[in-house]
C-alpha cells in the first residue's frame, strides 16, 4: 500500500512512520496542504489512501480534500480532526469517505486504514478497462437500474451516475441488492463499513445524502427514507416520475 499522510504535527508523523513501516506500508508525509496537494499531484493514480488533517498551515483539509476529489475521484480519504461536533462530521465528509476524531490510538487508525483499503478495491477498478456499457455484465440489472461490480459504476435510465466514490458505491449496491427491503442504519454500518468500523449512524446520512445528490443528476430518486428505520432502493416507478 502506498499511503500519503497529510499532518502539520510532525511528533503524530513520526509516531504513525513507525507503525506504516510495521505493516511494510509505503508512506509519505506532507506538513501542510500546499505541500500535501504538490506531493498528490505528482503521482495522482498511485497513492492507495489519503490521511489528512482538517486544521494545517496553508490550505486547510477541506480545501486539499477539494482539489484531491477534483483530479482522482476514487483514492479513499480518511479525514483526522479534532474536532467532534456533527455539523464538522458531516461537512468532512464531503470530500473524505470517513473521518476520525483525535486524539486516536495509531491502532485504531490503522485498522480504519486496512479496512477502507480492503473495501474499496481500488487495484481492482483502475485494472478494469472501460468497455460500453450495452458490453458490460452487471450484477445488478432492472429495467431501469444496472450495477457492476467489476468495472464500480451504475446506471440510472441508461445514464451513469457520476463520479461514485468506494463507499457511495458499496452504499449504492448494498441497498440495490436488495430492492425495496429497507435497511436500517446500523445495518448498513455493518454491511458497507464492516464490524471493525468505530462510527456512528450519522455517517451513513452524511453518505446517503451525497449519494443521492448524484442520482439526481441523472435521473429520479431511487433511494427512498423509511422515517423511524432506515433506507431502502426502489426504482419501480422512476420512468412514471
Amino acid at each position: 500500500m502506498k499511503l500519503l499522510m497529510v499532518e502539520d504535527n510532525r511528533s503524530v508523523s513520526e509516531m504513525m512512520s513507525m507503525f506504516f513501516q510495521k505493516e511494510q506500508w509505503e508512506a509519505a508525509f506532507a506538513y501542510d496542504g500546499d505541500e500535501a496537494l504538490e506531493m498528490f499531484n505528482q503521482q495522482v493514480q498511485d497513492w492507495d489512501i489519503v490521511t489528512l488533517d482538517l486544521n494545517l498551515p496553508g490550505k486547510d483539509g477541506m480545501e486539499v480534500a477539494k482539489e484531491i476529489r477534483e483530479k482522482s475521484k476514487t483514492v479513499p480519504i480518511i479525514m483526522l480532526t479534532a474536532r467532534d461536533s456533527e455539523s464538522d462530521q458531516v461537512l468532512g465528509l464531503e470530500y473524505a469517505d470517513e473521518y476520525v476524531t483525535k486524539p486516536f490510538s495509531p491502532i485504531t487508525l490503522i485498522a480504519r486504514i486496512k479496512a477502507l483499503y480492503r473495501r474499496s478495491g481500488l487495484k481492482e477498478e483502475t485494472a478494469v478497462l472501460k468497455q460500453p456499457a450495452e458490453t458490460k455484465k452487471f450484477d445488478i440489472n432492472t429495467p431501469n437500474f444496472q450495477l457492476s461490480s467489476a468495472t464500480r459504476e451504475a446506471y440510472l435510465l441508461d445514464k451513469e451516475i457520476p463520479d461514485l466514490t468506494p463507499k457511495e458505491f458499496d452504499l449504492l449496491k448494498a441497498l440495490s441488492s436488495k430492492p425495496k427491503q429497507v435497511f436500517t442504519r446500523e445495518q448498513l454500518l455493518q454491511q458497507v463499513w464492516g464490524y471493525d468500523y468505530f462510527g456512528d449512524e450519522r455517517t451513513v446520512d452524511a453518505h446517503i445524502k451525497k449519494l443521492r445528490h448524484k442520482i439526481e443528476q441523472v435521473g429520479p430518486q431511487i433511494i427512498q427514507t423509511v422515517w423511524g428505520v432506515g433506507y431502502k432502493f426502489d426504482d419501480s416507478d422512476v420512468q412514471t416520475k
